[in-house]
């Protein structure tokens, strides 16, 4: 398998999981608005809509720090192979 290969593997793989990440990141941010803005009055389901919404502040933030190692990985590989 020549380097190359590798290199375009990893690309490739780095932004799938990126898009399902980010995906993932954005259903679970909208339906925690949704349960957290609904008119119901029962407390227990509008905690869990805020508990929605942290998590998925804190998946875009570890999303930022994956997306950038995982970059900077490829960077690096890309530079040496030349």
């Amino acid at each position: 398998m020549a380097v190359q290969d590798v290199l375009t593997l990893v690309q490739n793989l780095t932004q799938q999981i990126t898009t399902l990440a980010w995906a993932l990141f954005l259903l679970t941010w909208s339906i925690g608005w949704t349960i957290r803005g609904s008119p119901i009055p029962i407390s227990r389901l509008k905690r869990a809509g805020n508990s929605l919404i942290e998590d998925s502040v804190w998946a875009a933030f570890w999303l930022a720090v994956g997306s950038t190692v995982f970059t900077l990985i490829t960077y690096l590989v890309s530079v040496i192979t030349k």
